[in-house]
């Protein structure tokens, strides 16, 4: 069985992929990351270093975690969600009570903004699902003003051998297990880990980030190697 589509489908299959399982997506993240991708989504925000009522692009935003972190830190922040999927977005509406922000429905190689125009672009767990990572890298750019950030969180394999080969038997075989008990969409779990399997390793990522265009590129690891956080600036 082939699980990862064929370049010209992936659009269209992310799409309905992401549609599927936006009503437990949030659920599903909190239990398969023991509660921690709240925390690397808080990290995500502050590495966008964005001055008091900065404009913030949340790219792939879902149903808008890193943008409600963002108005968490500082309620002054001006952050637009945009999306590929209407159903994560619907899902995200009105989650965090009286934190609120406008989400629009994009491509994110093709962003319906302007040059310049904000203080910094972010994405969370989005650049596997892309068709071209340093087309994606260079959109964010492009948008972002001149000193402004890139931030970018994705999950990686890690390379130490024991955790590794535990880790991959639990991202291979029990996360498709759960994702497809709790959400019904096991197909969408599976996914899940061969993206991972088939995306740059963090170094690599950050030399895609250098050859998109930004300079001073930087990432950490986080949850024993299996999060990687990179940032660069424009």
């Amino acid at each position: 069985m082939t699980i990862l589509p064929p370049a010209a489908e992936k659009p269209a299959y992310v799409r309905r992929m992401f549609a599927a399982i936006a009503p437990r997506y949030d659920l599903l993240n909190r239990l398969m990351t023991l509660g921690r991708d709240r925390s690397w989504r808080r990290t995500v925000a502050r590495l966008c270093a964005l001055p008091a009522g900065g404009r913030l692009l949340d790219v792939a935003t879902g149903t808008g975690d890193i943008a409600y972190e963002a108005l968490r830190l500082d309620p002054t922040t001006r952050a637009v969600g945009l999306d590929l999927t209407r159903e994560m977005m619907l899902a995200g509406l009105g989650k965090h009570g009286g934190l609120s922000f406008p989400f629009t429905e994009g491509d994110a190689l093709r962003l319906p903004f302007d040059d310049n125009a904000f203080d910094a672009a972010c994405s969370g767990f989005m650049m596997r699902n892309v068709v071209d990572v340093a087309a994606a890298f260079a959109e964010q750019r492009r948008v972002v003003r001149p000193g402004g950030r890139v931030v970018c969180l994705e999950i990686t394999l890690p390379v130490a051998p024991l955790f590794g080969w535990l880790f991959r038997l639990y991202f291979f075989r029990l996360v498709p297990l759960i994702g497809g008990l709790i959400s019904g969409q096991r197909r969408a779990y599976t996914y899940l880990p061969h993206s991972v399997a088939h995306f740059p390793r963090p170094a690599e990522l950050a030399r895609i980030m250098t050859a998109a265009g930004l300079h001073d590129v930087r990432y950490r690891l986080a949850m024993l190697g299996t999060v990687a956080i990179h940032w660069g600036i424009k």
